[in-house]
Formats: C-alpha cells, structure tokens, sequence
C-alpha cells in the first residue's frame, strides 16, 4: 500500500556508487584509491521508518555534517507497522512492504550482501516487560536466524537495547548470539554509545554484527568522533525555539503541549542547557522529555533532531504516531558509522584484502555478562 494521497511530498534520498571516506575516518581502510563500486545489496527486517536504512544510504546532513552517499541499495524492507512503512516509502521513496516476517517465506526473497534488523527490544529493555525469550515477540530474531539459514549473506548488523547482555546473567545474549553463530558466521557484540558520534542524546544501543565463515577479517568498531565534545541539546534544537513557519519545512510538526501529570510510572525528564538529551522513549505519554528552558514538552522536530534525522525527513502523522516512529528508530548517523564500517569491510573483502580481527571496545560488552567472541 503506497501513503495517502494526502501525504506531502519529497525529494527522495538516494544512494550512490560514491564511497568517499576520510582514512581519518576508517584509519584500517585504502580508500584513497576508491571511486566507484557496485552497490551493496541490503535486507533490511523491522525497517520500522527508515533509519537504520538512512545511515546505509548516507547522502544526508544533520547539524551542519555532511554524512556522505554510502554504496548500498535496500533490497528489502519489511515491518509491520503500517505507518512506518508509509513514512518509510515517503522520504526514502523505496518500495518497502507492510508484512508479518514471521509469514515471509525467506527463500523466496532476494539473497542481499547484508541482512539487518532491530527486532523489538520491548522484552529486553529495563523499561520494558522485561520476560527474556519467554514471548513470542522476543524469539522474533529468529526471523533474522532464518534468512542467514536461506540466504547466507556476507555480513549481518542487529540492533537492540544494552540491557539484552545482562538479562538472564548473559544467557539470553548468549542464547542469541549462539544461534547467529550456528549458520555459519563469526559474531561479535559491540555497544555504542551515541553521543560519542555526535547524537545529541544519552544512548547507548547494542549491535551484534556478524561475517560467513567464509570471509577472513572482521569489520573495525566504528572510531568515535565526539568523545571529547558531545553535542548537548541546546546546541541542537536551540535555533528551533522561535521557529516561524517560513523558516523552515514541516511547520506542522511544531507543537506546544503542557506538562503531564503523569508519565506512565517510568518519570518524566527535564533537560538541561549544556548537556546531552535523554534518551527518547517510543511511548509519547512515557518519560515525556520537557525543554531546557521553555514550559513545554520537546516537539516532534526536536525530538527527530535529536534523533539523528535530517530536518527534511518528514513525519506525517500524529504527534503519538511520529514519537513511536522516531523512539523505536536506529538514530541515521549512528546507523552511517556502522555502515561504514560493514561497507569499507566488504569492499576490502571485495578486493582481496582482509583486515585483521580489531582489538578492542568491540571483542567484549562485559566479561561478567558474555563471552569474549562466538565463532
């Protein structure tokens, strides 16, 4: 189903052949010599509204940075929320599919040299239900398990919340990362905290990302970029606070809303000038996050911004719709560091040459929690 007809409208986002990095940024990686490469095919599962997808794409901006065109193509992208899927089709104008994975049969789609996927997290947050693999949403990796199993694809990234490598002393993660490792792939857990790649908001995410056996060489840890000046939120949303509907797209996103009485039982959260956002909750009535300085919630904007959307990405729908849309999401430029990484990877690979297994943030979460590597 394409979006309503009374949808806006965008120029869409695009990939490119281009695949321009600094070796600054990828130290370990020759791209001096690179130019022009063949597209990366990528499966993209629990798509949710793009952006994850975004990151791999790259071509954007965000307070002022330029994240560069990366050289991947979505194949596929499959969730089954339908308006994520609408907002996804509207800003990255890709033929994205409204289904349950769990009904996908995954030999009859496309074998991409990438898989991703963040499969929910509600079972694993330490705000969530917290019930481990004992529901059936919480087995929904396995879907990601099934298309390693079918397709084999040469690199796999998933995406989910910290607090999956403590549940269970480590066993859940364990658990998962055993099944990963059982089609056949090399598997590490690295954690991210965002602000040290200049998201504007405390998180920290996990990825467990994955290469065929067949492959030498690992990916490098994306190298952080903002260790030593995080971006705070006044920083990033400062110069929307007198916003006039000329001065900028998506007016319509703007709203003013008083403080609640209530914030679901998890507590709201007031920021502070000079300092990074909370993190972003997907319920808009949970943990609502108010303005530094203004008597009021943070907009849809603000919170997108916050998130690592470029303003030109659109949310249109509902205020509660879009704060799902934009809490459930995988911040882009967190997403452009980790595909950058898995691109330059495979584009060594490509050519013969393989990097060495990276020591590191990226061999271990905690020694208490998991074991060092799953090969």
């Amino acid at each position: 189903m394409r979006p309503k007809s009374g949808l806006p409208k965008r120029k869409p986002i695009k990939s490119s052949p281009v695949f321009e990095f600094g070796l600054k940024d990828h130290p370990d990686a020759d791209f001096s010599v690179v130019r022009e490469q063949p597209s990366l095919s990528v499966a993209s599962f629990f798509c949710g509204c793009g952006g994850l997808d975004l990151g791999f794409l790259g071509g954007f901006s965000h307070l002022n940075q330029h994240y560069p065109p990366l050289p991947f193509t979505i194949e596929h992208a499959i969730d089954n929320d339908e308006k994520a899927i609408q907002t996804y089709r509207l800003n990255l104008q890709a033929d994205a599919q409204c289904r349950d994975l769990t009904q996908v049969d995954k030999n009859n789609l496309k074998t991409c040299d990438v898989l991703t996927g963040g499969f929910p997290c509600q079972d694993f947050s330490s705000s969530g239900y917290k019930t481990g693999l004992g529901s059936e949403r919480s087995n929904l990796y396995r879907q990601m398990v099934d298309y390693l199993t079918a397709k084999k694809p040469k690199v796999f990234v998933a995406e989910n919340v910290k607090h999956l490598a403590r549940m269970q002393n480590g066993a859940v993660l364990k658990k998962i990362v055993g099944d990963f490792a059982g089609c056949g792939y090399s598997v590490k857990a690295w954690t991210i905290f965002c602000p040290d790649y200049g998201l504007p908001q405390s998180r920290t995410r996990l990825f467990i990302v994955g290469v065929r056996n067949d492959i030498d060489g690992f990916p490098v840890y994306p190298p952080p970029s903002h260790v030593m000046f995080p971006v705070s939120i006044d920083q990033a949303i400062d110069d929307l606070k007198p916003i006039k509907d000329e001065q900028v797209a998506n007016q319509s996103q703007y709203f003013v809303a008083t403080r609640a009485t209530s914030g679901g039982g998890q507590g709201d959260h007031t920021n502070r000038r000079g300092k990074v956002a909370y993190a972003i909750r997907a319920n808009a009535k949970a943990r609502i996050q108010f303005h530094y300085e203004l008597d009021r919630r943070l907009t849809v904007r603000e919170c997108a911004r916050l998130r690592g959307f470029p303003d030109e990405f659109i949310f249109p729908f509902s205020a509660g719709a879009n704060m799902m849309q934009i809490g459930n999401a995988v911040p882009p430029i967190i997403g452009h560091a980790l595909a950058g990484a898995v691109g330059g990877f495979l584009l060594e690979a490509g050519r013969g040459k393989h990097r060495p297994q990276a020591e590191g943030r990226e061999t271990v979460i905690d020694s208490r929690y998991i074991d060092e590597c799953c090969t």
